[in-house]
């Protein structure tokens, strides 16, 4: 067992979580990491309505008796989502975790605070977490250049991100973007995390409720097969490379704007990649993890090797480099 203050704070048995992803992060994929010892978010955002997200909630309940949370993503928009009708829904569930990302969540902390919910945010750079710690939540995932969704603009990897936040972050930070075995856990708290957050490869489980083409993508996938969108915009995500992610990238790179690929980019044509397969259908998030993907467990043969690969590689490998010199004797 690998105990750190991220465990300990948030009363799970594996220093591992599975974040929140749109369209992804349902009930089924959750329970399963939860009942594996690890913490599973469920998206709020992929529930059409606040109603619809408690329904969620409950329905994962049925499927663990673990602890859960929910993912409450805070992004701009020209007609936003009703967020304090979903924080609010999170609350009355009686759910004790959320992660929160995008925006800064300083509004619903005290609504979260008063209810006694612990909040992790999601940041990418070490000026926001900074902030974010200094609003009061109770742990950071820091998300570094690696990972899939929105890295940020700074384009910083995370062997230089974590360490640089470990330096000033106090309260316990899990690390984001290139997660995926237990040589990356072992990474991960060697550079001063408390534990790792995976998206993509949490996709690539047994529980996850995708098309299976997109898993075996993920499978056949490489290190290189991902695209960077949005970068003239200063809305950076990385995304699988496809025909679709392909035109996007030329597109913007020519010179053009925004509504040039808004159909493009359209959310059901990428939620339409998950229910059907056609990999070629839409914009989907993956991130450069896909290099260290080569199968498709369940989820507690992943947390369960993950677990156990970096208890060996502590115990025995880096151990086993240690050379202790005899004292020097005085004559």
């Amino acid at each position: 067992m690998i105990k750190t203050r991220f465990t300990e704070t948030f009363g799970v048995e594996a220093p591992i979580v599975q974040g929140g992803m749109q369209w992804v992060g349902v009930a089924e994929l959750v329970a399963g990491v939860a009942n594996a010892g690890a913490l599973g978010f469920i998206t709020a955002l992929t529930q059409p309505t606040p109603e619809a997200l408690v329904k969620e909630i409950e329905r994962c309940r049925e499927m663990t008796d673990k602890q859960f949370g929910v993912n409450l993503t805070i992004l701009p928009a020209i007609n936003p989502p009703p967020y304090a009708e979903y924080r609010d829904a999170i609350i009355s569930a009686g759910v004790k975790i959320v992660e929160t990302a995008g925006f800064n969540p300083v509004e619903h902390m005290p609504d979260f605070k008063a209810a006694g919910v612990k909040v992790l945010h999601k940041c990418t750079s070490v000026r926001h977490a900074v902030k974010a710690q200094g609003i009061g939540v109770d742990g950071i995932s820091i998300d570094g250049f690696e990972c899939a969704g929105h890295p940020g603009e700074d384009d910083i990897p995370g062997l230089i991100l974590i360490p640089a936040a470990a330096e000033q972050i106090s309260i316990p930070m899990i690390a984001s973007g290139g997660f995926g075995d237990a040589r990356g856990l072992v990474a991960a708290l060697a550079l001063g995390a408390d534990g790792i957050n995976m998206g993509t490869r949490f996709m690539a489980t047994q529980e996850a409720q995708i098309h299976a083409n997109v898993k075996q993508a993920l499978v056949d996938g490489d290190e290189r097969s991902t695209n960077l969108i949005f970068r003239q915009l200063r809305n950076t995500a990385r995304v699988a490379k496809n025909a679709i992610s392909d035109e996007v990238v030329g597109v913007l790179a020519g010179g053009g704007q925004f509504e040039d690929v808004r159909e493009l980019v359209a959310g059901v044509r990428g939620r339409s990649v998950y229910e059907t397969g056609d990999l070629d259908a839409g914009i989907w998030s993956a991130g450069m993890v896909q290099g260290l993907i080569n199968d498709v467990p369940s989820c507690a043969e992943l947390i369960d090797r993950i677990v156990g690969g970096a208890e060996e590689i502590i115990g025995s490998r880096l151990a086993g480099m240690l050379v202790h010199e005899p004292a020097a004797t005085s004559s």
